[in-house]
């Protein structure tokens, strides 16, 4: 099958990919023509529920050896956290927040979490989507003070190479390692936190952030509730070296796309929030109907929704936030009878702030001492072979 793995020019990041390896599947990497006709060939491939779990351990092989997540330094616990600028909004807290990824490199995010401080809550990553400064946007501040109030302690952590995490280049050639051992040690700080429930752990971005999130939830069972929003694609692996610059999708001994990525999700609640003006528009007709067919090997097809939203583009909007919120609700048990009604959720409660209000580092509190500087010095610590 010819593919245009080359020199591909994916308008909605901006960016001009080139691949020349043959083992990585870049940007639209098929059209939406053969990607429909090789998602048929796919369904060939598993019959019944023990030959689809033979196939999803080999599709979860491939993406931890193919981004090389198993030769990441051993690491547990050591966050090493540093919390600043603790806020008390209307139903919900906010704080500026640094956990060391690993001895000299710093996650850096804002923590939102409910008011209360005694209680057992739910918790939800909310990973970076491509924008220089996604964090600082209101829409990240509207979601994540929303999710809080509703009872759910959330980590908005930046994409590396952006806004504060820039001791590497965002294109460096293990970005892709690099963000999903992030978001790893992001669900390890939650999980050791003594106010969150490990049994209601959900996770949910949008583009680069939805590539993360049905990244770590097909890798990681500790994420119980998942929603990608508006990066599932069948023809589309994304168009960024942090989605397909490593090859996660193929090897010599199989071949995947992101929705049997997002399929390994189940049965655990998945949620996938598609639109009519990017790779998502035939989520309705090919991508959805192909991982219902898997949550049916486990009797659990009310557990994985679509909400299409065929006018509307690219984002995390409004709509689509609220969805999101009614699905968390339900599969997180959180209290949406928090967030003020009237014909829809009402995000007028919360406080937008400054960049300069949700950074973690400035002037007067530098990064630490350790911290390493530049691709190359994080590279020749990790000791990962890659170029």
């Amino acid at each position: 099958m010819k593919n245009i793995c080359c020199f591909v020019i994916v308008a909605l990041y901006g960016l001009v990919v080139h691949s020349q390896d043959p083992m990585l599947c870049v940007g639209s990497y098929w059209t939406e023509d053969q990607a429909n006709t090789v998602m048929k060939q796919f369904a060939n491939e598993w019959s019944d529920l023990e030959s689809w779990e033979e196939r999803a351990l080999t599709i979860k092989k491939g993406i931890i050896e193919g981004m090389q997540l198993d030769k990441m330094p051993k690491i547990k616990g050591n966050f090493n956290p540093i919390i600043r600028k603790t806020r008390v909004m209307d139903g919900y807290i906010v704080e500026n927040i640094a956990i060391e990824s690993f001895p000299g490199f710093y996650i850096t995010g804002n923590l939102y979490r409910p008011v209360e401080t005694e209680g057992s809550y739910a918790a939800i990553l909310s990973p970076h989507g491509h924008m220089t400064d996604k964090r600082y946007t209101n829409y990240i501040q509207w979601r994540c003070a929303t999710l809080a109030r509703m009872g759910a302690v959330v980590f908005a952590y930046d994409m590396i190479g952006y806004a504060e995490s820039n001791q590497v280049n965002h294109k460096m050639p293990i970005a892709l390692l690099l963000q999903t051992w992030n978001s790893r040690r992001v669900l390890d700080y939650l999980l050791s936190r003594p106010d969150v429930d490990p049994e209601r752990i959900g996770m949910t971005g949008a583009s680069g952030g939805g590539t993360q999130t049905f990244l770590l939830t097909a890798i990681d069972n500790r994420v119980k509730v998942a929603a990608p929003v508006v990066q599932v694609s069948a023809h589309f692996f994304g168009g960024c070296v942090c989605e397909s610059g490593m090859p996660i999708h193929k090897s010599k001994e199989h071949q995947t796309n992101n929705v049997e990525i997002a399929a390994l999700c189940a049965p655990r609640p998945l949620l996938l929030i598609s639109d009519g003006a990017d790779w998502t528009r035939n989520t309705p007709r090919v991508e959805y109907p192909y991982i219902q067919k898997v949550y049916s090997l486990y009797n659990a097809e009310h557990k994985v929704e679509n909400v299409h939203l065929p006018s509307e583009r690219h984002d995390y909007g409004y709509s689509k936030r609220t969805a999101a919120y009614n699905f968390f609700d339900h599969y997180l048990d959180l209290d949406s009878g928090n967030i003020p009604y009237e014909e829809g959720y009402e995000e007028h409660f919360v406080t937008i702030l400054s960049p300069g209000d949700l950074k973690v580092f400035d002037e007067e509190n530098p990064r630490p001492d350790n911290a390493l500087k530049g691709d190359e010095a994080v590279m020749a610590y990790l000791k990962i072979p890659y170029k």
